[in-house]
């Protein structure tokens, strides 16, 4: 087990990369769902895989060994396993903290944004604060809000607010921030996971750029209305938005006003070299999610047949 267990641990450093050049090729809606799949998988056996060895540790010692009726604590591996299970451990503890912190602090980001919406003024879905700094943002909640202040609405024309309206409620109606949660989660459970944070919020943005063209029915409309109030956004007062909510200001903007110009979404219809280019790079996340997966697979059921051998040798004595 102390072998296969080190490849979940080591698979995100191979897969990520992978994952963000393939996020490149496929639609937005695509790679929003390949990124956020890819970012839970490896999370999820990561965090297997120190648990694991966190396990393996334990049981050497008598009391611990003593609960799973093992007749002595397991020997061999010399004191990696013990060094390995501390440091798991660690890891763990560091991520739960990590995990508590960024969840309190998120929740009181949101609680103070609905605290001001709750005392804006209010036209249907449409929050309005009265703000200088101009700023867009859809909030999540029951109901969720669009929420754009007094800078913003007056940066842009009546048909260009139509637009910017239409791409946050795309991603209100599309649960982005959900999307967004995974992606912060998995980040937690492993260091590498971070680089697909950029990434997703990227593919999440192109998906709300595409329904806001839609919407309009005008892409150099749509692709107007993002620049402009990216624009206004960059050289206006900040105002104040909770860290966890999606903006249409956000991310790589002058590449999102050019896929939008270009008629179609990114990646989509590439052929030739890079088409085989995307088989490959997807064979090779592949191998490296199958690899993960198996290694823990594998390290699990090496961990409870040693059990099992010594719950037998408990009981012929």
């Amino acid at each position: 087990m102390i072998y296969a267990v080190w490849v979940p641990l080591l698979m995100p450093f191979l897969a990520v990369p992978a994952a963000r050049q393939l996020a490149e090729l496929p639609a937005p809606r695509h790679a929003v769902r390949l990124l956020a799949a890819t970012a839970l998988f490896l999370g999820v056996c990561s965090t297997a895989a120190l648990g694991l060895l966190v396990t393996a540790g334990a049981l050497r010692l008598p009391p611990v060994a003593a609960l799973g009726r093992l007749i002595r604590p397991p020997s061999g591996g010399g004191p990696l396993p013990v060094i390995a299970a501390v440091a798991a451990a660690t890891l763990i503890g560091v991520c739960v903290i990590a995990l508590v912190r960024t969840v309190l602090r998120q929740r009181a980001e949101l609680h103070e944004a609905r605290r001001l919406v709750g005392a804006a003024a209010h036209t249907g879905e449409l929050a309005v604060l009265r703000d200088d700094g101009p700023d867009a943002y859809a909030l999540p909640g029951r109901p969720g809000r669009i929420v754009v202040t007094t800078g913003m609405l007056q940066a842009l024309d009546p048909a260009e607010r139509e637009a910017l309206f239409a791409h946050e409620r795309a991603h209100l109606a599309g649960r982005h921030h959900l999307f967004l949660a995974v992606a912060e989660l998995a980040a937690l459970c492993h260091p590498a996971l971070r680089g697909l944070r950029m990434p997703l919020g990227y593919a999440l943005e192109r998906c709300a750029d595409e329904a806001a063209a839609g919407a309009v029915g005008d892409r150099s409309l749509a692709a107007r209305a993002i620049g402009r109030a990216a624009l206004a956004a960059h050289d206006g007062v900040p105002a104040c938005r909770p860290s966890v909510v999606l903006a249409a200001t956000a991310g790589p903007v002058p590449r999102r006003v050019a896929a939008l110009l270009t008629h179609r979404p990114t990646g989509v219809g590439k052929p030739g070299r890079q088409g085989h280019l995307a088989r490959a790079v997807a064979g090779a996340l592949l191998a490296c999610l199958a690899l993960s997966a198996a290694g823990a697979l594998d390290a699990a059921t090496d961990l409870h047949t040693g059990i099992e051998a010594a719950q037998g040798e408990t009981g012929r004595h």
